[in-house]
């Protein structure tokens, strides 16, 4: 006779209406609670049984985590988006195609339509990462393990980091994160001790800080709202995916640049890629050595090259090198060429 599992591990479900009871049950709850937001990167963690909460937070039903508003008192204030905002909210909304549309390219190049209709902003930047070992149950580092399964000689690694990897190499899945990081964007987080505002960038963690986490939200946070500044409203915008198919798929690498310049010459600019690390990387050293510099292709060669010091591949991911050089170099230079040219 079969043997019929259940799908799903039982848990209680709580569904509040307000951020102030979202708030006092994950607080109640701690870690025993699971937030659940479009529901789905957290519906493959429960149906495969790997993770069992005893508690579930659905946000769906909290109205004020919904919606595009201005922030401040006027839209040149910038812009608030809640953390439960679809991102096919975030594509077609018209401010941010106007203003902000490195976001909205970015969003609209998450998975499929469908997903994007019910998967959130909040969502996108909380994701975990997509690791073959760790999301199928292997006792990994991140798992709380002593082994890391994809660096090993055996290991598949092909979509794994060479940059910045300390015992783990799982690398964050996210397309929105680096253009809100390049957006100069602010996550506001509630915590039992009150409100909390981050800089996008400083929203990610690596495992030299955390091995277990991508984030800094602790046991009975909350991602409220995402604030962009008007700072980079109407910049130069330039945002590109690399995936192995055109739908439904996670970036081998992604990057993400607000630029602003004067005459020929790059007067200010912000540069992230994801998918070379464990969190979203800001290229800074990047951003200060072609301050000032022509945007050109010139530009752009330099660009590329200095960002890639330091990576070291692993096995199956050298690929990768010469991937984030040329992503790098388009963004800035604006050279239209085949992006796996080595």
């Amino acid at each position: 006779m079969a043997v019929v599992r259940d799908v799903m591990a039982a848990f209680e479900l709580y569904q509040p209406s307000s951020i102030a009871d979202a708030q006092k049950l994950l607080e109640k709850h701690g870690s025993e609670a699971w937030v659940l937001a479009g529901g789905l990167d957290s519906f493959d963690w429960l149906k495969d049984r790997i993770r069992k909460p005893k508690f579930v937070v659905d946000l769906s039903g909290i109205e004020e985590l919904r919606g595009v508003r201005a922030a401040g008192n006027h839209a040149s204030d910038g812009i608030e988006i809640g953390a439960m905002t679809t991102l096919t909210e975030v594509v077609n909304h018209p401010i941010i195609q106007q203003k902000y549309g490195l976001l909205a390219q970015a969003a609209e190049l998450v998975a499929s339509p469908q997903i994007r209709n019910q998967g959130t902003i909040g969502g996108n930047v909380s994701q975990d990462t997509r690791c073959w070992y760790y999301r199928a149950g292997w006792p990994c580092y991140r798992a709380g393990g002593n082994v890391c399964y994809a660096d090993t000689p055996e290991g598949r690694n092909r979509e794994h980091a060479i940059l910045q990897a300390e015992r783990c190499v799982a690398v964050n899945p996210s397309d929105s994160a680096p253009a809100l990081i390049a957006l100069d964007a602010k996550f506001v987080i509630r915590t039992s001790k009150g409100e909390r505002v981050v800089d996008a960038e400083d929203y990610f963690v690596g495992p030299d800080i955390d091995i277990t986490r991508f984030h800094i939200l602790q046991p009975g946070d909350l991602l409220t709202v995402i604030r962009i500044p008007s700072t980079w409203a109407g910049a130069q915008f330039y945002f590109e995916k690399i995936r192995d198919r055109n739908v439904w798929d996670f970036p081998l690498m992604n990057v993400a640049s607000a630029m602003v310049t004067s005459g020929d010459d790059i007067e200010r600019i912000r540069i992230a890629v994801n998918g070379a690390a464990a969190r979203p990387l800001r290229l800074k050293t990047v951003e200060d050595a072609v301050r000032g510099k022509p945007c050109n292709a010139a530009t752009g060669e330099m660009a590329g090259k200095l960002a890639v010091q330091g990576a070291v591949p692993l096995q199956f991911n050298a690929y990768k090198i010469p991937l984030m050089r040329n992503l790098v170099k388009r963004a800035i230079g604006g050279v239209q060429e085949a992006t796996w040219a080595s």
